[in-house]
């Protein structure tokens, strides 16, 4: 099967596996203690520079643990309408640290300073919540892309009202690829406290990493990394696969290809009649409208998801294995429906 539903659809990478395979040909000292896991830390500082590093299985697991290393239980997370804190993970934050989650409507699935200054009406009111972390992706839900400037302006935002920048990266490679410039520039230079960097929809097996630039957020990180089960005890076996991922610029290989597929797609399907692709196409996501009666013919042959059933907008996304043969037929078999 191949599909367009989502970049976690794929499989693993061949170097990816290979890392794995690697690791595994040794005892090694567990919860981290092992010479795989300082092999990753030591890619992770020279491309970001001093950070401390957790590694979890999942993204849902990272985005509680940045998030716990942040909130108290009556402070409050600013967030997208879209965010998949917020969407997507089964009240995952409320529930494991007991802060509240204050969504924003956000046209492109992008926060500003602007949208957020309300919000600080509610500091000091024994009765609110204290809102204490904007919590932004990279990309977005929407797969839209923050610019520097747009990060920095939020960030010094943040920090001038006593906050803290969360990043979602699950895609964050995406965006730095599309972005054009490196990894710190697109996240520690903009001032962002604590990130998750995205690895199983860039071609790992399992695992993210949890990445922690402010030193305040990093004194009680490997307590809650325990607390919300997220301590691997083989935990060589995902920092493995992150050491093969910043190896040779892997992750920007696969990102710029993902990329590239989409502009692609969307480049395709723009010319059929009756297809509107109506949002930017900044990553690896294309959003289109197409007639009703086309879609669950093509999505018995290409899985998709389905974004805005009202609109009839789906959501189609590519990944470091889709290539432009399946974006070809993919876009034949939507004009022969049409």
């Amino acid at each position: 099967m191949k599909s367009f539903a989502s970049d976690n659809y794929s499989g693993i990478h061949p170097e990816i596996f290979d890392a794995i395979q690697r690791a595994n040909t040794q005892h090694q000292i567990s919860y981290g203690a092992d010479q795989f896991t300082e092999e990753a830390n030591r890619l992770f500082e020279k491309e970001f520079g001093e950070v401390e590093v957790l590694y979890v299985f999942n993204g849902t697991g990272a985005n509680v643990t940045c998030l716990k290393c942040c909130t108290l239980p009556f402070q409050a997370v600013v967030c997208s309408e879209y965010a998949h804190i917020l969407a997507d993970e089964c009240g995952a934050p409320t529930q494991s640290i007991g802060c509240s989650l204050l969504p924003l409507q956000t046209p492109d699935g992008k926060l500003t300073s602007e949208m957020i200054k309300p919000l600080l009406n509610r500091l000091g009111n024994v009765h609110n919540t204290q809102p204490k972390v904007i919590s932004i992706s990279q990309t977005t839900e929407l797969g839209t892309v923050y610019s520097l400037e747009e990060l920095r302006n939020l960030c010094n935002f943040a920090h001038l009202n006593n906050m803290y920048v969360h990043l979602d990266g699950a895609r964050i490679s995406n965006a730095v690829a599309s972005l054009g410039v490196t990894m710190k520039e697109a996240t520690v230079d903009c001032g962002v406290d604590i990130m998750s960097f995205g690895g199983t929809k860039n071609g790992l097996m399992i695992g993210e990493a949890v990445l922690i630039f402010n030193d305040e957020l990093k004194q009680n990180a490997p307590y809650f990394h325990k607390q919300t089960a997220q301590l691997f005890s083989k935990n060589r076996f995902i920092a493995a696969q992150f050491t093969a991922l910043l190896t040779n610029d892997l992750w920007l290989r696969m990102a710029n290809h993902s990329n590239k597929m989409a502009h692609l797609l969307a480049a395709k399907v723009g010319q059929l009649s009756g297809v509107k692709v109506n949002r930017s196409v900044d990553a690896n996501a294309v959003f289109a409208i197409i007639p009703v009666h086309v879609i669950e013919p093509l999505r018995s042959q290409y899985p998709f998801y389905e974004w805005d059933a009202e609109t009839h907008e789906q959501r189609w996304m590519c990944s470091f294995d889709t290539t432009e043969e399946e974006v070809e037929n993919f876009v034949r078999a939507l004009e022969k429906l049409l």
